[in-house]
């Protein structure tokens, strides 16, 4: 999946950008106040969606 496609997702679920790191992007879920990081690669691995996804307390794209 294309990173733009994963951060309007996480967007979609009601996460919000936290702020930039070194080599990820801070993502944070305000409803279960949980939060990961995204690379920032063009394309993201299904097994690392399926992470990041899993630290926000959200279900995996389909």
């Amino acid at each position: 999946m294309k990173r733009k496609e994963l951060i309007r997702y996480l967007q979609s679920q009601g996460c919000e950008f936290l702020r930039e790191g070194a080599n990820h992007s801070w993502w944070h879920n305000p409803t279960q106040n949980k939060r990961s990081a995204v690379p920032r690669h063009t394309e993201v691995r299904d097994n690392l969606i399926k992470k990041i996804c899993k630290d926000l307390g959200i279900l995996p794209p389909k």
